[in-house]
């Protein structure tokens, strides 16, 4: 039985819970400890407003006295008539890494051990076999010859496998495209790891760490608020910045101009043009995940 199933058993239910929790804390969930709240907050769709306001200042006031710095948290929706997609131009794109240490400033991802969202594999000329690409490579030596770069990260599935195994629903598709993880609901199970064929997702295995002059208070609930222990996380295409008409972190530092986001469904914009005409492809098409990450070609 889910704990959401459990807690909507009865109100006895979720009162012994409540009294069991309080004689007990703190509570774990893989090494964490979590508070009474936290652990009969309801699923992230079954909040109302009232509820998630109460839920974001909770989170407020968590990470102001783990960090000392009081955040900004919000609950950023899905814009009306849009489909996010990522073109990615291999042409141009010199594996400097750049983007990839954009996107853990941006996201509040743990210094250390450092998780990063964005994999750049070193690929040999001639191939797209991911398994042959090096991650190792040293980015001061870019670009060597015979070799091309292709940055890797969340491929954001119209047909996804990760949230097909989550037990606990705690990972879904988002109306706009955006896969995206709660993570209060997160048991850290890691199926919706070991289904992703990119690569994509990470586990928390300690405590993230962030220096307190490198936490970066604009948070989102569903994005770049910090993960504890336990839970998974990953690219989420920079939710807090994207949903109100910014441009991923990413695609803000890459100094060649190789990366390219925005609505698939707005006929006029750049990546719908790179579609039509471009020479496009997806990495492990015959899986049929679908991805909304497309890789392109200038000729």
């Amino acid at each position: 039985m889910s704990r959401r199933s459990f807690l909507r058993g009865s109100t006895a239910a979720a009162a012994g819970v409540a009294a069991m929790a309080a004689g007990l804390a703190p509570l774990r969930k893989l090494g964490e400890a979590i508070s009474v709240d936290q652990f009969l907050q309801q699923h992230y769709k079954e909040l109302s407003p009232a509820d998630m306001d109460k839920v974001l200042r909770r989170i407020e006031n968590e990470v102001e006295r783990q960090y000392g710095v009081r955040p900004h948290v919000r609950d950023y929706k899905p814009m009306n008539g849009v489909e996010y997609v990522y073109a990615l131009n291999v042409t141009r794109c010199v594996g400097c890494r750049k983007c990839v240490h954009a996107c853990v400033a941006e996201n509040n991802q743990s210094r250390d051990p450092e998780i990063q969202y964005i994999r750049v594999l070193k690929m040999p000329n001639g191939t797209f076999d991911v398994e042959k690409g090096d991650v190792n490579y040293a980015p001061e030596s870019v670009p060597e010859k015979g070799f091309f770069y292709m940055p890797v990260q969340c491929h954001q599935c119209k047909n996804p496998p990760c949230t097909k195994v989550c037990p606990v629903k705690a990972t879904w598709t988002e109306p706009d495209g955006i896969t995206v993880i709660d993570y209060n609901w997160c048991i850290g199970c890691r199926y919706c790891e070991a289904a992703c064929p990119y690569f994509a997702r990470r586990f928390n295995f300690s405590e993230p760490t962030i220096p307190k002059e490198k936490l970066n208070p604009e948070m989102s609930y569903l994005g770049n608020q910090p993960r504890h222990k336990g839970v998974m996380e990953k690219c989420h295409f920079c939710i807090q910045r994207t949903r109100v008409g910014r441009y991923p972190a990413c695609l803000e530092v890459c100094p060649t101009g190789s990366r390219k986001f925005g609505n698939i469904l707005d006929p006029s914009s750049e990546v719908a043009h790179i579609l039509r005409e471009k020479r496009v492809f997806v990495l492990k098409e015959e899986v049929g995940t679908l991805p909304r990450f497309f890789y392109y070609f200038d000729v």
